[in-house]
C-alpha cells in the first residue's frame, strides 16, 4: 500500500488530477472561513473562540458538520453544497415516481434536462435556506445552529449584524446562493478534471475539518494527571473508533451475488451469450439516505411547530420530546430508519424492470423461471438484505447518541464513531481509493490490494466517473489564485487576530 501512494506521483495525468481537487478542496475551505458581509468578524471570531459544545440537537450538529463550521462562522459558504444535495435528492425520488420525468430521464439528452431541473431547485432552495439562515443571524436565539451566540452577544453587548434591514436581507441571500452555487461548480469541476465525486468529497472535507479540534478536545478532557479510569476510557474510544470504521467498511462493501447464466443464441453467424455471470446486490443499498431522512422528520417538523408556536406548552413539549436523547428517541429514530430503508429501496430498485432487462437478453436465475418469479425473487432477496441493512443503520445511527448521553462525550467527537458523518467518510475515501487504484492498474502500477479489487459505491451502474483532464496552463493559473487566496486569507487572520 505504501508504494502505491508513492507510486501516484510517478504518473503525470493522475498527479495532476490529485493536486487540481487539494486546490479546489482548500478553495471550500476558504470560503467557509470569509465572513458574510454586514456580519461583524469581530464578534464571529469571539463566538468562536469561546463556544462550547455542540447542539445537542442531531439535524443541528448534522448541518453544521456539512458546512464544515461554515453557519457557525457565519460565512458566504454559509449553505454548503446541502440546497443540492437536497434537490438532487428531491428530483431523484420525483423521477422513480413520476412518469413524465421518468421518462424523459431515458430519453437521449434526458439526464440533461434532469441536471437543469435540480439546478432550478437548488435556486429556488437557496434562496429559502438563505432567508431563513439570514433571520437566524439577525435573532440568533431563533437559529438552533448558532447555540449559545445570544447569551454571548448579551453578555459582551455585541451586535452580530449592525444593520439588519432589508439590504442585509438581500445581500446575505444573494451571496449564499453564490456560495452554494458556487460550491455546486467547483463539485462539477472536480468531477470532471479531479478524482473522486466532486459533491460527495466537499461533504467529505467539511466533515473531516472538525476532526482536529475532536480530537485535542477529547485528549485534553481524558487525559488528566490523577485520573487513570477516563485515561482508560480514553483508550477505548480509540479502540471502538477503529473497530467502528473496519465494521462499517466490511458491511458497506458487503453484496449479494446472485447468479446469472445467459442461454446460448445465434446472431447472425456468431453464437452470443453461454457465460455465467452475477448479479451484485448491496446489503446496504440505500446508503446514509434513511439516516438522513429520519434525522428530519424527528426533528424539523417539531423545529417548525416550535418556532411558529414559541409560547405553546404543547409545542415545547412536543419539542422536547422530539430531540431529547434517550430510549423513547432512539426508538422512534429506528423505526424511522426501518421505514425509509424500505421506502428508498421501493422506489430505486425495480425488480421487475431487472427481469425484464436479463428475459430480453437471454439471462436467467438458475432455478428461477424468467419473469413474474424472477421479479418476485428479487424483491423477497432484497427484503431480507434490507432488513440486515436497516438493523446496520440503526446501530451506525444510535452509537453516537448513546455516547454522548451515557459517557458525555461531545457531539463533535462522537459523529466519528457512526452515523451518517462516518458513512459519508468512508463511502467517499473508498471510491476515490478505487479511483486512484484503477489509474495505477492502467499504468502496470500495483493498486492498494495485492489480492481482490476495492468495490466502487457506483460500480455496476454504467455511470462513467473519468473526466477530461485540466490544462497545464489553466493549472498554473489556479495554483497563482489559490495562493492568493492563501494569503488573504492568512492576512485577515493576523488583522483579526490584531483587533482582539
Amino acid at each position: 500500500m505504501i508504494s502505491a501512494f508513492r507510486n501516484i506521483f510517478k504518473i503525470p495525468d493522475l498527479r495532476s488530477r490529485i493536486l487540481f481537487t487539494f486546490a479546489m478542496l482548500a478553495v471550500v475551505r476558504i470560503g467557509a472561513a470569509i465572513t458574510l458581509p454586514g456580519v461583524d468578524p469581530t464578534v464571529v471570531q469571539g463566538y468562536l473562540d469561546t463556544a462550547g459544545s455542540a447542539s445537542s440537537n442531531a439535524v443541528a450538529t448534522l448541518i453544521n458538520a456539512f458546512s464544515g463550521g461554515a453557519i457557525g462562522a457565519c460565512a458566504i459558504f454559509g449553505l454548503g453544497i446541502m440546497p443540492y444535495i437536497s434537490a438532487s435528492i428531491m428530483v431523484q425520488l420525483l423521477t422513480a415516481v413520476v412518469p413524465r420525468l421518468s421518462k424523459i430521464s431515458r430519453e437521449t439528452g434526458g439526464r440533461q434536462k434532469i441536471t437543469q431541473y435540480t439546478r432550478y431547485l437548488t435556486i429556488f432552495l437557496c434562496l429559502i435556506q438563505g432567508y431563513l439562515l439570514a433571520k437566524g443571524l439577525v435573532i440568533p436565539s431563533s437559529n438552533p445552529l448558532l447555540q449559545g451566540m445570544d447569551d454571548y452577544l448579551k453578555k459582551g453587548g455585541f451586535e452580530l449584524v449592525a444593520n439588519p434591514g432589508l439590504s442585509f436581507y438581500f445581500m446575505a441571500v444573494t451571496v449564499m446562493t453564490a456560495g452554494c452555487l458556487f460550491l455546486m461548480w467547483l463539485g462539477e469541476q472536480i468531477t470532471e478534471r479531479g478524482i473522486g465525486n466532486g459533491t460527495s468529497l466537499i461533504i467529505c472535507v467539511n466533515i473531516l475539518s472538525a476532526l482536529p479540534n475532536a480530537l485535542v478536545g477529547t485528549f485534553t478532557n481524558y487525559i488528566k494527571p490523577g485520573e487513570p479510569l477516563k485515561a482508560a476510557l480514553f483508550v477505548g474510544l480509540v479502540i471502538l473508533f477503529f473497530l467502528s470504521i473496519a465494521s462499517i467498511i466490511i458491511l458497506t462493501q458487503a453484496v449479494r451475488k446472485i447468479a446469472v447464466n445467459y442461454a446460448k443464441r445465434m446472431v447472425g453467424r456468431k453464437v452470443m451469450g453461454g457465460q455465467s455471470t452475477h448479479l451484485p446486490i448491496k446489503l446496504n443499498y440505500s446508503g446514509v439516505m434513511p439516516i438522513i431522512f429520519a434525522s428530519a422528520i424527528i426533528s424539523f417538523p417539531a423545529l417548525i411547530l416550535h418556532w411558529l408556536f414559541p409560547n405553546a406548552e404543547w409545542a415545547n413539549r412536543f419539542y422536547e420530546v422530539m430531540n431529547q436523547q434517550g430510549p423513547l428517541h432512539w426508538g422512534i429514530y429506528c423505526i424511522l430508519i426501518f421505514f425509509f430503508a424500505y421506502f428508498w429501496v421501493a422506489t430505486m430498485f425495480q425488480p421487475t424492470q431487472i427481469s425484464e432487462d436479463l428475459k430480453s437478453n437471454g439471462g436467467y436465475i438458475p432455478g428461477i423461471r424468467p419473469g413474474k418469479p424472477t421479479a418476485d425473487f428479487l424483491d423477497y432477496t432484497m427484503s431480507k438484505l434490507t432488513f440486515a441493512g436497516a438493523i446496520f443503520l440503526c446501530l451506525v445511527a444510535i452509537v453516537p447518541q448513546m455516547m454522548s448521553y451515557y459517557w458525555k462525550v461531545d457531539p463533535n467527537t462522537a459523529q466519528f464513531f457512526g452515523g451518517t458523518s462516518i458513512l459519508i467518510i468512508v463511502g467517499v475515501l473508498l471510491d476515490v481509493m478505487r479511483q486512484v487504484e484503477t489509474h495505477l492498474i492502467q499504468q502496470n502500477y500495483d493498486g492498494f490490494l495485492k489480492r481482490g479489487r476495492l468495490k466502487s459505491r457506483y460500480e455496476g451502474d454504467g455511470t462513467s466517473r473519468e473526466g477530461q483532464l485540466a490544462e497545464a496552463s489553466k493549472l498554473v493559473w489556479i495554483w497563482v489564485i489559490l495562493g492568493l487566496l492563501i494569503l488573504i486569507a492568512i492576512s485577515t487572520s493576523i488583522y483579526r487576530k490584531s483587533l482582539g
